[in-house]
């Protein structure tokens, strides 16, 4: 396992930061050189037609419509390829300054992708088939012979389109607007097409797709190609979520009026799905945790033109109220479409509760409490310019899976939204308007329209006293960096690079301000001082072949881990395996401490900036030298002299807070263990946790009492508040989410760099915490000492018999609905019986039946041979018959050729003796023609030659009268042999339909044909012997 091979993503290079989740760049030198020159010439595609023409028009169509298209990137970085064997894909930032590489100007954020091919585009049937997408990959490359060199430019948001840039020329082939690109696929692992990936996109019309294929010379970079993808998924439509949308409008705005409703359906055990029950006084939908579910929405306009619902692009769904639309998790398409009576579009998805992104969903909910679930539909409206949103936000309740409900409504859960359009300015004045989205509001939100748009910070308030936590993972990270702080980094790397003994002068104040996010990974390893340990990294290759005795822990704890992040949320997704081979690697490696819960999100952390061999060595580090496992040794000890550090910090520098928590008994163990144990990792926002391991790297582990007190300094007035129970919540949901936006967190991290932490004084702190433990181990009167025991056995027994009581009574639930369950099965049986006792008579039936048929079958069968005899011997007359007038034929057109031969002669004979006579000789021409007598001839002389001519010109006529009949002959004879051959032909069509049609239809057919042949018979003449005379 060598390092260029490592997850499958990235080389073993230090500046190689890429992985399929996150877009991180490396900052290598700008060069020219390799970029594309501008040309007017137009590529051509050797695609696959399938034999279709009208694709191959298609899509001319297609290249002619784009080639005048000219568009602007505004993006500020680019895909690249550096590597020091050209082998590896990363990503370049491109300072403002620099003039980008590709002639083409474009005119969208996007990520370009250089070293792709373009294998052509072909029909599919079913867009979101994979089957399919893997069938028209393996055609398309086996047919292509020579492939088109193209960049690839993938949108960053929802109103950007993937396009395809010719990479010799710089020249645009096609475009398609991200919200009609359908599906994306990649070929399948270790065939011919695992380089390959695709995309479906609706042609023209809601009936035709076309699937592109494309081919990437560099493997692993199809992963990213497709989190690119995902990416612009994620964030299509978010334009009209009605979260983000103004609620006043202009008043030149069209108002539509929709009802959605929202059902979810269960698995009832049986095969099928039947509706959840709703609360009859809360109306909440009460569901059943590990049961699979169907949520179905459906979508009817009440007023206004009927707008044209073409499709829907996507059916989302999340725990929690007012979510982000990074949180919301995409759910399987099972249906979508008009309902029965046409009035309401409905669209039907299946959602896995036990998936662990809805882990929150699938816990039994607390008595007497509720947890609010959001579900979002994006529909394709013909008319509108962007896809459109309805988000439902409704209250569920979570029972155990054998709960029965008595006592439920079953009234309908929906909503009135009122969508406001307006016609597209550029369309203005045209028959086939086109309108954009003004507004989207709820019934509710209309009514408090008076009100007034509440302000972000109104909004961010609102949801910060929601009770849904926010899940590990969350937020994006930046990637924009400015180019004066990419020129310092660039300069101290160098200087660092020079000498890696000691870290370069003005490093801590660069790394206070935030590393860079594309030089993360470098700076991380050079601070952990594990960038050059290659024993470390062969040790790992090692390590993660042996076996661990906390594999059951591990594997339950990395699906809790990072939840919200695309890499992370797949179950057999390359981000799980690799966590949990880092987790069992240092369980094997620190076989003293093992794997202690938290390990996981550090090392998450880590695995989002390198591959694994290098996150591992990053992890070591950590631990050993930063102390970090130092927490986790000693019954925790050290991890209680911390919270007294923190405890005593608070008491100097926030002194009303600290004695605020005294009264409240709240001590810090409560609300920092998570703080410690995993480095804030677990809760806050990945912007504020990455800054967070930036300072770490470089200052050390008591940069945590910076940011606590940082966190505690701006939460001050809100805990002063809050009671016992309101501060634990604070800590646990609002404080999180406070510092999603990332200006929020760099003005934390700012706070926490000024304030002054030390080290001699959290040393003596230290000193003071070892003194009092000692103090109270001296101090404490052994009675005490057993009835705080007695105490703590008397708990844990209370608590095991509770969970006896428990466990009984799920045993006596579980067995009455074995009984049910066996009752159903026994009904079951009988019914099963029954049907096989009446399959077993059918059968019988069918039996008796088909010996019928078969007797009937050889009856026909003789019928058939008898009249096939009979037509084959009328076939043998008929085409006797025919020889012999054909030899007829022959006969005559030899005698007439004959008699035309003697003719001649005789016509020779005579014209040599008038020749030879000196008065004939002026009579005839040169030809033969006989010519007029003069008139000075004397008339004695011409009596004699007007008889000789009179007798030649009687033969003549009858020479041709008898050449005239013989030929009439001839015609009749060609006219009974076409006459013969028609019947013939006949009844060879006959007789072909005898041997297949059906019993009656044949013997009424073959009736008919011996009818006709005996008449054709009678009506033959009889073949002449002689012609004429």
């Amino acid at each position: 396992m060598d390092d260029s091979s490592s997850l499958g993503k990235v080389s073993s290079s230090t500046e190689s930061v890429a992985t399929v989740t996150s877009e991180e760049f490396v900052l290598v030198q700008s060069s020219a050189a390799g970029s594309p020159q501008s040309s007017e010439g137009k590529p051509r595609l050797k695609m696959s037609w399938n034999g279709s023409e009208q694709l191959e028009k298609a899509m001319e169509e297609v290249l002619d419509d784009d080639d005048d298209e000219v568009k602007v990137e505004k993006s500020s970085v680019e895909m690249m390829e550096k590597h020091k064997d050209g082998e590896s894909q990363v990503l370049e930032p491109r300072p403002p300054g620099l003039a980008p590489s590709s002639p083409t100007v474009l005119e969208e954020d996007s990520v370009q992708f250089n070293k792709l091919s373009y294998l052509g585009c072909t029909w599919v049937k079913a867009p979101r088939n994979e089957g399919e997408a893997q069938k028209a990959m393996a055609t398309l490359r086996a047919e292509s012979a020579i492939p088109i060199p193209i960049t690839l430019h993938v949108p960053s948001g929802p109103d950007g389109s993937v396009r395809i840039v010719d990479q010799a020329s710089g020249t645009e082939i096609a475009s398609f607007p991200i919200y009609k690109v359908l599906f994306c696929a990649r070929g399948r692992e270790g065939s011919v097409e695992s380089d390959c990936f695709s995309f479906t996109e609706s042609y023209r019309s809601s009936e035709d797709f076309q699937i592109h294929v494309f081919s990437c010379h560099i493997k692993e970079a199809v992963s990213r190609i497709l989190y690119s993808f995902s990416t612009a998924f994620r964030r299509s439509s978010r334009p009209t979520d009605i979260r983000d949308t103004a609620l006043s409008s202009p008043p030149d705005g069209d108002l539509y009026t929709f009802t959605v409703s929202l059902e979810i359906k269960e698995d009832d055990g049986k095969g099928n799905y039947s509706p959840v029950p709703k609360d009859r006084d809360k109306f909440y939908f009460k569901l059943r945790h590990g049961v699979q579910k169907k949520v179905v929405v459906s979508v009817q306009q009440i007023c206004n033109k009927e707008l044209g619902i073409e499709r829907c692009f996507g059916m989302l769904l999340s725990p929690g109220q007012k979510v982000c639309n990074s949180d919301m998790h995409l759910l399987d398409m099972e249906s979508m479409g008009k309902s029965s009576d046409g009035k309401a579009y409905v669209i039907t998805g299946t959602w896995n509760p036990n998936m662990a992104a809805f882990q929150q969903l699938n816990e039994d909910t607390p008595k007497d409490k509720q947890v609010y679930v959001t579900v979002a539909v994006d529909l394709v409206v013909t008319e509108v310019v962007e896809p459109v949103r309805f988000l439902l936000e409704t209250l569920v309740r979570v029972y155990p899976s054998n709960e029965r409900f008595w006592y439920f409504s079953r009234k309908t859960f929906s909503e009135t939204f009122y969508l406001k359009l307006r016609q597209a300015p550029e369309r203005m004045g045209q028959s086939d308007a086109v309108y954009e989205v003004v507004s989207l509001q709820r019934e509710s939100q209309r009514s408090n329209e008076g009100k007034g748009p509440a302000t972000p910070t109104e909004e961010e308030e609102a949801d910060e006293d929601s009770d849904s936590e926010i899940y590990s993972g969350t937020g994006n990270v930046s990637k924009d960096c400015p180019e004066k702080i990419l020129e310092s980094w660039g300069a101290i790397l160098n200087r660092w690079h020079g000498n890696l003994s000691s870290r370069p002068k003005g490093l801590p104040s660069l790394v206070r301000s935030g590393i860079p996010e594309p030089l993360r990974a470098e700076v991380w390893q050079l601070l952990a001082g594990c960038h050059d340990n290659h024993d470390l990294l062969e040790h790992y290759r090692i390590l993660i072949t042996k076996d661990s005795a906390q594999e059951g822990v591990i594997t339950r704890d990395i699906h809790r881990t990072f939840p919200a992040h695309d890499y992370f949320k797949d179950s057999d997704g390359d981000g799980q395996d690799s966590l949990y081979k880092i987790c069992k690697a240092y369980s094997v490696y620190d076989e003293e401490i093992g794997y202690c819960q938290g390990q996981s999100f550090l090392a998450a952390v880590l695995l989002l900036h390198m591959p694994e061999e290098q996150a591992f060595s990053v992890l070591v580090k950590i631990m050993f030298e930063y102390g970090l496992r130092a927490l986790y040794k000693n019954n925790f000890e050290d991890l209680h002299c911390k919270f007294y550090q923190l405890e005593r910090l608070m008491q100097e520098q926030l002194p009303d807070l600290w004695s605020h928590f005294q009264e409240l008994n709240l001590e810090a163990h409560m609300y920092a263990s998570q703080w410690f144990l995993t480095l804030f990792t677990a809760k806050f926002p990945l912007c504020m946790v990455f800054h967070i391991t930036d300072l770490l790297l470089c200052e050390g582990l008591n940069i945590i009492f910076n940011v606590a007190l940082a966190l505690l300094k701006t939460s001050k007035e809100d805990l002063l508040q809050a009671d016992f129970e309101g501060a634990l919540k604070f800590f646990r949901v609002q404080l999180p989410k406070r510092y999603r936006a990332a200006e929020n967190a760099r003005r934390l991290m700012e706070q926490a760099c000024n304030i002054k932490v030390p080290t001699k004084k959290l040393k003596k702190f230290e000193k003071e915490y070892q003194t009092l433990k000692e103090s109270q181990l001296q101090q404490e009167d052994p009675i005490d000492r057993f009835q705080r025991e007695n105490r703590r056995l008397q708990e844990a027994s209370m608590r095991l018999e509770q969970e006896n009581d428990d466990l009984a009574h799920e045993l006596v639930t579980s067995k009455i609905a074995l009984r049910n369950d066996l009752d159903q099965a026994e009904d079951k049986a009988d019914v099963l019986n029954k049907e096989l006792l009446s399959t077993k008579q059918r059968l019988v039936e069918t039996e008796e039946e088909k010996r019928r048929q078969e007797e009937e079958t050889a009856q026909l069968k003789e019928v058939f041979r008898r009249e096939l005899e009979k037509a084959e011997l009328e076939i043998k007359k008929t085409t006797a018959i025919i020889a012999e007038y054909k030899q007829i034929c022959s006969q005559l057109s030899t005698r007439l050729e004959k008699q035309q031969a003697a003719t001649k002669e005789e016509l020779d004979i005579v014209r040599s003796k008038v020749m030879g006579c000196d008065h004939c000789r002026d009579l005839f021409s040169t030809l033969g023609s006989l010519q007029t007598s003069s008139p000075s001839r004397d008339k004695t002389t011409s009596e004699p030659l007007d008889e000789e001519k009179d007798g030649l010109k009687e033969q003549l006529r009858q020479l041709e009268l008898e050449l005239a009949q013989t030929k009439l002959q001839l015609v009749e004879a060609k006219c009974r042999i076409q006459e013969l051959e028609h019947q013939r032909g006949v009844l060879m069509n006959e007789i072909q339909a005898a041997k297949n049609s059906w019993f009656s239809k044949t013997l009424g057919s073959l009736k008919s044909s011996a009818s006709s042949s005996n008449s054709s018979t009678s009506q033959t003449p009889s073949s002449p012997k002689e012609g004429p005379a």
